[in-house]
């Protein structure tokens, strides 16, 4: 990518993040990037295609950001706890308003959208992580202890967002400590 795609990247990311895809136009992207509209449609061809990269790349820092947690956790127990531990980090330091795979979904709902795939590949990613994570401590109970793990974090990703109450994603830890705990076999 050329250093001027890669800041109307940046800029596209941080706008859509902080004022929402549907209003952020390719005029303020240009802008805020520095470069041209045509340079913006010459990389990427349509705002929804730059709405498909800032998302996809966002998936992208994530899974690595994560992948440092999981690596340095020594047990099964440990690498699902990693998930809370990481998204807490991730939230006070990139999502002050939670998710943007969440945030992108209240804005793309159609499954025609481009961005429609990643949005729903990340949430079936996550959840598959989380079943993958708990067969190691209680496989019979995998599918259904995934899916509730799954909700108490991405409950948390919102009641972050949202600024409902202060440690949201701490709350949902803790909350997913004493259910690993209870069904370790």
């Amino acid at each position: 990518m050329t250093p001027a795609a890669r800041r109307a990247l940046e800029a596209a990311g941080r706008l859509f993040y902080e004022r929402g895809i549907h209003a952020v136009g390719v005029d303020l992207i240009a802008a805020e990037a520095g470069v041209t509209k045509k340079t913006l449609y010459d990389r990427f061809g349509s705002k929804e295609q730059i709405v498909v990269e800032y998302l996809a790349d966002r998936d992208e820092r994530w899974r690595a950001f994560l992948a440092g947690y999981l690596a340095g956790a020594p047990t099964p127990r440990a690498r699902i706890l990693a998930v809370f531990d990481a998204s807490r980090d991730w939230a006070e330091e990139f999502s002050g308003k939670g998710c943007s795979m969440i945030n992108a979904h209240a804005e793309i709902s159609d499954p025609v959208h481009p961005a429609y795939p990643i949005i729903t590949s990340q949430k079936a990613w996550m959840l598959a992580l989380f079943t993958d994570l708990v067969e190691e401590i209680a496989p019979r109970e995998a599918g259904r202890l995934a899916r509730t793990l799954m909700l108490l974090h991405e409950g948390a990703l919102v009641a972050h967002g949202l600024k409902v109450f202060p440690g949201a994603v701490e709350q949902a830890r803790d909350d997913a400590e004493r259910l690993v705990a209870s069904v370790e076999e």
